[in-house]
């Protein structure tokens, strides 16, 4: 810890260190010197294409991929085009850019996925300059074309070209040319000489650096910061000149003493810092230039390029990785030399303890008079997070361990998540992962896509520790990882079907979160059709088999899935798929062996296409049904002749199906419509479509007693039924004549008590008593009480002696007007009851 500070160097107000991240692991005889070389932010990969140029058949290019420490990820000779620019997406895809504008998308293990072009424009012109950057949008990318003009591609996932404006007065190559992105535009900043251009969509526009030293004629190098925020232009009179983005405010300008072009630029800026810095580089040496006059120099063993991360700058070379960095403000409170911080007096405090001394109550003391404490414990869980070697973590946070033992109202949570943090940081660090993240990359990548980036790399195993360590919810965490880890074995292609999903299933089990359809989906997509079967045999929820299963052309097991699952809505989608995938015979021979799908398509049929329903019931040989389906269909047609057609069709097959009845109702009811046309066109009367009962009904109504007498013996009518029709009908129409001589005709069938009944309701007691002496004895009591005759209805209850009749006729009495009546009445009950 003596020695923390020795490789820190002042500039202005800040300090800066370079601490090596890593001795790389390649083995490089002549470093990176004739390659081309790309670096991932956030610790990614690296891509190195060595001697880009060659052209011979017989010694191409080698691109070869690495981790950040150096492990070999993948390595294959370069067979396509001229390559004049790799990068990186923002998911580690690496971006090969050719000189004919075809761009191949590479995965870290250097399996190709796909390739887009940036329009036949730059094919023919030729790509000399490319850049790839990351926007709100995506990964993007931008061309310098032969004929000085630039196209942009915004997102490569939803490729939109945009050519922008020329350049006035550019004749070849600018000097110098950079990509922003500001307020969700992506836009070109161009330098020719000493003129500076925005291009954007729809102009260019001229732009002047404020306070830019008169003595720079042209601008030879620029780059923009991590966040697009700030800008920094390097001019021919070595001045390096640092501002805004938008080039409305100039931060610094600092004269560099090297007139000669730089090989790459860099901001060096940590986040929420007040000291804007630039890394510039030649061969051999790098410079910081920050807001004072004065610089950092620091030498280079060899070609090396400049990485521009979130909080500092990564350099990587020939033999070793590094990262160059403002100190972190709590670093710089607790380790600078005599400094008294609550956080530096804090780790002197606990130095002293560890020695047993004295010295680390009076460190205590002046802490707490100070009533600084907790600002003591938060600088070193701070410095904690900030410093890469784990023994500094270790100082520091015993420091704050110490320290908040003494606060009564000290909160937990930071120091327990930056432990959790750093244990999980320390692991991806580690020289066989090499993902070397700082605590400020770490929280603002998230620790999603951290996990993310492990799966990428196929480290499972680290990946599941870290989300089980970390209590990541499991769909978030364990169950995507396994998923992924699924999805990736059904790739290995030298293990056979039957292992493979033996392994995923026990692996897997019934962990949550985690779909086997969407496994066997990948297990399809690489050709490997019986696998996905299996795997899918694992998958609980017929919902996602299903449509797998039809993609797959297996639709006999979909259909036999979609029944055991009970969801009548699946199994409609799969017999719409299977209709309109198969001939019309195949498919009715397949719903046949299942009667459930034959059954809801029928239902379907009977809705939305009687055609089909038909063509059903012939196939099967089904008479019954196809009876009831030209029953159905005859009523539906409006023309007499056509509906006529249709029931002898349905008696046809009514006959075939060994249905008498039916087959003598259909017939009957095609007589009746026959007569019914017949009398509509005799007499005008409008009857076709009424059922025999209403046709009768009718008639009657009219008074068409002969055609209704005919009706009623020509389809053998009941004889009560047509009494009752009969007597309705008179009575509605008040025919009391017609219906007196219908009394006489011959005798009632219904008896004489519907006559008086139906009088009364029409309130023609008149006529109604006409038919009480007709009335039988048991109903005479009722008959006289409908017309009101009480005495009859008494005379008719004491001859029957009925006990019940006589009390109902007594209910009717009154006590006072037919006092006499009720008294004879009384001594009838009486008599009756002693019988």
């Amino acid at each position: 810890m003596a020695f923390v500070t020795a490789s820190w160097n002042p500039l202005g107000v800040s300090f800066y260190r370079k601490v090596e991240l890593y001795e790389m692991g390649w083995n490089m005889k002549d470093g990176l010197r004739d390659c081309l070389v790309a670096a991932a932010p956030y610790g990614g990969p690296i891509a190195l294409l060595k001697e880009p140029q060659r052209r011979s058949p017989s010694a191409r290019p080698q691109l070869e991929i690495y981790s950040s420490s150096g492990t070999s990820m993948a390595s294959f000779p370069w067979k396509s085009g001229v390559v004049k620019q790799l990068g990186w997406t923002v998911c580690d895809d690496l971006l090969c850019i050719q000189e004919d504008g075809t761009v191949l998308i590479y995965d870290i293990f250097g399996t190709f996925k796909r390739h887009f072009s940036m329009g036949n424009e730059v094919g023919q012109s030729q790509v000399v300059e490319a850049k790839v950057f990351h926007s709100p949008y995506g990964t993007g990318v931008a061309i310098l074309t032969g004929a000085s003009r630039f196209t942009l591609a915004t997102n490569i996932d939803d490729l939109k070209l945009r050519r922008l404006p020329e350049v006035p007065g550019l004749q070849g190559s600018p000097n110098c040319w950079a990509v922003l992105s500001q307020d969700r535009q992506t836009k070109v900043l161009v330098a020719n000489d000493a003129d500076l251009f925005i291009l954007d969509h729809g102009a260019c526009t001229a732009v002047s650096p404020p306070g830019l030293s008169p003595q720079a004629t042209s601008i030879v190098h620029m780059c923009v910061s991590f966040s697009y925020k700030y800008l920094a232009l390097f001019t021919d009179s070595g001045h390096v000149w640092m501002g805004t983005a938008n080039i409305k405010e100039k931060l610094s300008e600092v004269e560099t003493k090297f007139r000669n072009p730089p090989k790459q630029m860099a901001w060096c800026r940590r986040p929420k810092s007040q000291q804007p810095s630039v890394v510039i580089m030649w061969d051999g040496h790098i410079l910081v230039a920050g807001e004072c006059k004065d610089t950092i120099s620091y030498y280079l063993e060899g070609v090396s390029i400049l990485v521009p991360e979130l909080d500092g700058v990564r350099i990587i070379n020939g033999t070793h990785h590094e990262l160059l960095e403002e100190v972190p403000a709590a670093c710089e409170e607790i380790f600078k030399i005599a400094s008294m911080a609550p956080g530096a007096l804090l780790l002197e405090a606990h130095k002293e303890y560890e020695k047993e001394s004295q010295k680390a109550d009076e460190y205590l003391r002046e802490i707490k008079e100070q009533n600084l404490l907790g600002e003591a414990v938060k600088q070193c869980v701070e410095a904690a997070g900030h410093e890469l070697e784990a023994e500094h973590q270790k100082t520091l946070l015993r420091a704050a361990s110490f320290g908040k033992c003494f606060l009564n109202n000290f909160a937990p949570e930071p120091f327990v998540s930056m432990c959790r943090d750093l244990r999980v940081l320390n692991a991806v660090r580690d020289y066989t992962v090499g993902l070397p993240l700082t605590h400020t990359q770490f929280k603002q990548m998230t620790v999603q896509v951290l996990i993310d980036r492990l799966v990428y790399r196929k480290l499972y195993p680290l990946a599941i520790e870290i989300c089980r360590y970390l209590k990541t919810p499991e769909y978030q965490g364990v169950s995507r990882v396994l998923k992924h880890w699924a999805c990736c074995k059904v790739q290995q292609k030298e293990e056979a079907d039957e292992v493979i999903a033996k392994t995923i299933s026990l692996k897997l089990g019934e962990t949550a979160g985690i779909s086997y359809s969407e496994i066997a989906t990948k297990a399809y997509e690489c050709g490997r059709t019986e696998l996905a079967i299996k795997l899918l045999e694992f998958e609980p929820r017929s919902g996602e088999q299903v449509p797998l299963l039809l993609k797959m052309k297996r639709s006999q097991l979909a259909l036999s899935k979609a029944i055991e699952s009970g969801d009548t809505d699946l199994v409609y989608t799969v017999v719409t798929y299977l209709k309109n995938e198969m001939n019309r015979g195949d498919f009715f021979m397949t719903l046949r062996n299942q009667p459930v799908a034959l059954s809801l398509y029928r239902q379907f049929c009977k809705h939305q296409e009687q055609d089909t329903l038909k063509d059903l019931f012939n196939q099967d040989d089904d008479h019954q049904e196809l009876g009831n389906f030209y029953v159905k269909s005859g009523y539906k047609e409006k023309r007499l002749e056509a509906r006529i057609a249709h029931l002898q069709s349905a008696a046809d097959e009514y006959n075939k199906a060994k249905n008498e009845f039916a087959a003598k109702a259909t017939e009957e009811e095609m007589r009746l419509l026959r007569f019914q046309k017949k009398l509509e066109e005799e007499k005008g009367e409008s009857l076709v479509g009424f059922s025999l009962h209403d046709t009768l009904r009718t008639l009657l109504s009219v008074g068409l007693h002969k055609h209704a007498e005919q009706l009623y013996k020509d389809f053998r009518v009941p004889d009560k039924r047509y009494w009752w029709l009969k007597l309705t009908a008179l009575a509605e129409k008040e025919d009391w004549e017609e219906m007196e001589k219908f009394a006489k005709s011959k005798k009632s069938p219904i008896g004489y008590l519907p006559f008086v009944e139906v009088c009364v309701k029409h309130h023609n007691k008149y006529e109604a008593k006409k038919y009480v002496s007709r009335v039988t004895p048991e109903q005479k009591v009722k008959a006289n009480l409908a017309v009101g005759d009480l005495e009859g209805a008494a005379d008719a209850a004491i001859e029957r002696r009925n006990e019940g009749e006589i009390s109902t006729v007594l209910s009717r009495c009154s006590p006072t007007t037919d006092r006499a009546l009720v008294e004879r009445l009384n001594r009838a009950k009486a008599t009756a009851a002693k019988k």
